[in-house]
């Protein structure tokens, strides 16, 4: 019986999505891309859970398109479907309205860099490398990567990883701010389960909206942000669960 590609789990408020294609390094095929789809529709659906971290087993994070799969033989057709299931990966990590946070070991090249991209917090161990390879093979990026990367590090140099192809090491991803934290390899998981479990602890529907109104302020004016961070702050007042949830924290304050 074959593996499966991506594993699911939850641990407490946490749900884990797991690549699980070790021997390939995690590299994206078919059943990868469908299987991350599934992971992050269950995680959107499972109303216990608040936090994702999305992670990858063995040595490496995601290196990118499995090439030997694709050497093999693919039709046009079979292009255009592997490239629609990529961008589904991605509008399903922007839509999934709970902090995904990735922590990334080894390679986080092509799509599996825009996999790290596309969530909203990434912890790098010291052995990351990212980039995108992809004009050396003469493909292009295609899961947002080329809008992500911008926002995330500057439309030059943005260009330069590109066009060039070249990698960059973890210390060099945190001093460009791809990434928010490097740590050792051996504390990976643990640094971001820390900070899952620190997002957690905060009222989920003030998080859902703060996510929201981050992302729409990129392309938004500030009338129009100011706007809807007013009418997120009268939600988060008016709702039932918000209400109690601030009394709960309120009383804990006054303990301490």
């Amino acid at each position: 019986m074959q593996e499966k590609a991506v594993l699911y789990e939850r641990q407490g408020k946490i749900g884990m999505i797991k690549f699980n294609r070790p021997h390939r390094l995690n590299a994206i095929n078919r059943q990868l891309a469908e299987g991350l789809n599934e992971a992050l529709i269950w995680a959107k659906n499972e109303e216990e859970v608040g936090v994702v971290i999305l992670t990858g087993e063995g040595r490496a994070f995601c290196s990118g398109q499995d090439l030997k799969e694709s050497a093999a033989g693919q039709d046009f057709l079979t292009w255009v479907k592997e490239a629609e299931g990529l961008q589904d990966n991605e509008r399903n990590m922007l839509s999934l309205g709970k902090p995904i946070i990735a922590a990334v070991r080894g390679y986080a090249l092509g799509g599996g860099c825009e996999f790290a991209m596309g969530c909203d917090i990434r912890i790098a161990a010291e052995d990351a490398k990212f980039g995108f390879p992809e004009t050396g093979v003469g493909l292009t990026v295609t899961g947002a990567g080329t809008k992500l990367l911008s926002q995330l590090v500057g439309l030059g140099k943005a260009k330069e990883i590109v066009l060039t192809g070249e990698f960059i090491d973890a210390k060099e991803a945190w001093r460009l701010g791809l990434v928010n934290k490097v740590v050792p390899g051996e504390r990976l998981l643990d640094e971001a389960l820390e900070m899952a479990r620190k997002i957690g602890e905060r009222s989920p529907l003030a998080i859902k909206l703060s996510r929201i109104a981050i992302d729409q302020g990129l392309s938004a004016s500030f009338e129009e942000i100011l706007e809807l961070e007013a009418n997120h702050l009268l939600v988060c007042i008016g709702a039932q669960n918000q209400k109690e949830f601030i009394d709960k924290r309120l009383a804990a304050m006054k303990k301490d």
